[in-house]
């Protein structure tokens, strides 16, 4: 294990401080206007949605060997390819080097992860053999890249109240699908997992959730090299990611084969929202950590009033705080790809498979807000230059904004919470507090972390009591409170991270101040919002009066 560890280390400091990779400059070749919408022509087609060549052809990307300009001798040496079967983090790990120069390859690469993880669940059925080996392929000649249809023009995140495509059943066991997909990304994917309603010989159809079945659809073209059952309305003009082509999708008999049992669409698609969902937070952790890197690096050359910026102290303190956040970021990001990895090899054990199904959402959630917030102050920390394109700032925080909205908004991730909490009977809140307090004991022994592990253990407890205090509550208290709760699930979590990383032998004296700094937030802020009466019967009435501006 000792020899396979610093293997990895080495690769992976190779990877990262290697100055001739071409993927470092992946992001600038694909510029923002690359997918720039065009009008429609009268057939309602705008022209080929392809966008820039690294998201088509081949679709290379650092995770596929680039030959023979990128030799990945961790991909190809038998002992290591092994490794990385059994340990997640390590390939995880690549994708947080890689994901800031990608020119946004990393979101085809989350579908195409998530699509795999959906086939495999699946005992990867007959008709999807072939796709399941090229979304698993390290060839670049044989791989695909998968993208997700699923919102409709009534949906967004009501994927079971929304969805109006149909499955026509075919004589050969396959289907037509007929309808439109309003926000497709990575429109030019190689294929598809899409939702859809199974009709009946008299066209009718099962409403609500229950009535969704899961497809998988290969994109390709007639020999006059246009689109076989799809239509393009028109490219998305979107604030950021404008890397990647997004598009409204006319399916108009595409050609598609149910994977999962009828009627179980949305059970069949939660492995895939795992797994996006840890891939949107990596693509978080590593936006605040380039973010953070650029501005220790401009305070070391920037003079103001006659002094370097690292010379101001003030300015020194907003970076440190950044850094905090970055930390404990890409702390709990991790510890969530060690618990998936776990889970995938089978060797999870049930307070690890608990945790992984809690903390999946309150990580894309409170990560996504994280990176909003940590890029934005990045930018202000360049003064003017962080507002200028030529820069390329400004690009990182368009591209950070969609990761609070793709794969689950904030509140309705709050809501899954809560969900992930009824469904278990408490039994992931258990397997929560009882692994942060193992957490915590572990680092009781460090003097220097003393302060930190007490404040933790008080905002445990707090939540400990309001959660048992919650069961006796209505249920429109915890709906309320949702939002509070994920995230003093998650401050709390990762100040025990940061502190259970700070009493490790070889900890650095910054990775002890780090758990302390962090602990000197409001770590339980759904207590706080209790004491202040903002879940009582009376606080909805007031919001709404306030918002709506409502006379007494």
């Amino acid at each position: 294990m000792g020899l396979k560890r610093k293997m990895s280390e080495a690769w992976l400091r190779s990877l990262g401080g290697r100055p001739g990779l071409r993927v470092r400059w992946w992001s600038s070749v694909a510029p923002p206007g690359t997918t720039t919408p065009r009008p429609g022509d009268p057939e309602g087609h705008p022209g080929d949605p392809e966008g820039h060549p690294l998201f088509s052809g081949s679709r290379v990307g650092l995770f596929f060997q680039e030959r023979p300009q990128l030799k990945n001798p961790f991909l190809e040496d038998p002992l290591l390819r092994g490794y990385l079967r059994r340990h997640l983090p390590q390939q995880m790990m690549k994708l947080y080097l890689y994901s800031p120069s990608s020119g946004l390859f990393t979101c085809p690469l989350a579908m195409t992860d998530g699509a795999s993880k959906v086939i495999q669940s699946l005992g990867v059925p007959r008709v999807a053999g072939d796709a399941y080996s090229r979304l698993t392929s390290r060839d670049p000649g044989h791989f695909w890249t998968s993208g997700q249809w699923m919102t409709e023009r009534k949906g967004g995140s009501d994927v079971g109240g929304g969805t109006e495509t149909v499955a026509v059943p075919q004589a050969d066991g396959s289907y037509r699908l007929h309808g439109f997909k309003w926000f497709t990304s990575a429109t030019d994917a190689d294929m598809a997992l899409t939702l859809a309603r199974v009709t009946t010989p008299d066209g009718a159809t099962t409403r609500g959730s229950r009535g969704l079945s899961l497809f998988y659809s290969e994109v390709s073209r007639d020999r006059d090299g246009q689109l076989e059952g799809i239509q393009v309305q028109r490219l998305k003009d979107k604030l950021g990611t404008r890397q990647m082509p997004t598009a409204e999708l006319l399916l108009d008999g595409l050609r598609a084969h149910r994977l999962a049992e009828e009627g179980r669409g949305i059970a069949s698609i939660a492995n895939m929202l795992t797994v996006t969902r840890i891939h949107n937070s990596m693509a978080a952790a590593a936006a605040m950590r380039r973010v953070v890197q650029l501005a220790r690096d401009y305070s070391t050359r920037r003079t103001a009033f006659g002094r370097l910026l690292k010379d101001h102290p003030l300015h020194v303190q907003t970076l440190a705080r950044m850094e905090v956040e970055t930390r404990g970021a890409f702390l709990l990001v991790m510890d969530v790809c060690r618990l998936l990895g776990r889970e995938e090899t089978g060797v999870a054990t049930a307070l690890e498979t608990h945790l992984l199904r809690l903390l999946t959402p309150v990580l894309k959630l409170y990560t996504a807000k994280q990176a909003v917030a940590v890029v934005s102050e990045g930018l202000e920390s360049f003064g003017g230059q962080g507002y200028i394109e030529d820069t390329g700032l400004p690009g990182l925080l368009r591209d950070t904004q969609v990761l609070s909205i793709w794969e689950g908004t904030t509140n309705v991730l709050s809501l899954d919470v809560l969900r992930c909490v009824s469904r278990s009977s408490g039994l992931v809140l258990q397997a929560y507090f009882t692994h942060t307090e193992a957490l915590l004991r572990a680092a009781s022994g460090v003097p220097s972390l003393a302060p930190a592990v007490r404040t933790l253990e008080g905002a445990l407890s707090a939540l400990r009591e309001l959660v048992e205090e919650a069961a006796r509550r209505p249920p429109s208290f915890l709906e309320l409170a949702a939002r509070d709760l994920a995230y003093s699930l998650a401050r709390i979590y990762m100040g025990a991270l940061l502190t259970d990383h700070a009493s490790w032998e070889g900890a650095a004296h910054s990775d002890t101040y780090a758990a302390l700094r962090w602990c000197e937030q409001d770590l339980c802020p759904v207590v706080t919002s209790e004491r202040a009466g903002r879940f009582s019967p009376s606080s909805p009435p007031l919001d709404s009066a306030l918002v709506y501006d409502q006379q007494d």
